[in-house]
């Protein structure tokens, strides 16, 4: 007998969202499929514009749909009062933006910290949290220092683990090296991966970065508001530009 197949952390299916703008309609997304395994590692590629932030931004509850569902760990987002999206958002989904979001006046492990803040987290657990966290990225040494003293990179490594402070089964980024300079962002894709493999979160990230690609377990291309998955061999990877 064959083992039972675990439930997908992310089902989508037929996704349909359309933008007004006065009297024009823009459509971003016309039935889009996917589906996501738990602890999967999941690209999503395409032209700027092709709506990868929207897509995002549905499955993690940021914005309804005009037609189809997602689902999140089996459960219908679009179905969910609005407390309850809430928590799902606080306590299933993490997100890392382009643009790191850190609050200027709070230090990197402050950063890190104000998610459990919100969940009234214990100070000791708290701590140790951050601990472990700022030590998964690499920053361990920068604990005290605010975003202005940091890098680039340092700084999106600093969202990344506030993204998991929750400790969150779906993580969701949204061109997270897209202000990078290429070397710094050739470093952030394998920490994604590392976070998989140590913290048992699904990943779904929208990249326009070639070279980032290969630490995806599947790449999947968005065009014409439809979802393909591209072919393994990099060299049949459809334009992202």
């Amino acid at each position: 007998m064959s083992e039972p197949t675990a439930e997908p952390m992310v089902e989508v299916r037929d996704l349909v969202r359309t933008y007004r703008t006065g009297r024009v309609e823009v459509p971003a997304l016309r039935g889009a499929s996917l589906t996501v395994a738990p602890a999967e590692f999941v690209a999503i590629t395409g032209r700027s514009g092709a709506g990868k932030t929207t897509l995002l931004n549905l499955i993690g509850g940021l914005d309804a749909p005009d037609g189809g569902t997602v689902r999140v760990g089996g459960r219908d987002v679009g179905a969910l009062p609005e407390d309850y999206l809430l928590a799902l958002r606080r306590d299933v989904i993490g997100f890392v933006f382009q643009s790191h979001g850190l609050l200027p006046v709070l230090s990197a492990a402050e950063n890190v910290e104000v998610p459990l803040r919100l969940t009234r987290t214990p100070p000791a657990e708290r701590d140790e949290r951050v601990r472990v966290l700022l030590g998964l990225v690499g920053l361990a040494d920068h604990a005290a220092q605010r975003p202005h003293e940091l890098s680039g990179g340092q700084r999106q490594r600093v969202a990344v683990a506030r993204a998991l402070a929750n400790r969150p089964r779906l993580l969701l980024a949204d061109e997270p090296t897209g202000q990078l300079d290429s070397e710094t962002a050739a470093a952030l894709m394998p920490l994604l991966r590392a976070i998989v493999a140590s913290e048992g979160v699904t990943v779904v990230v929208a990249t326009h970065d070639r070279t980032l690609l290969g630490e995806a377990d599947r790449v999947l291309h968005l065009e014409d508001g439809a979802i393909t998955e591209v072919p393994a061999a990099a060299g049949d990877a459809p334009p992202v530009s």
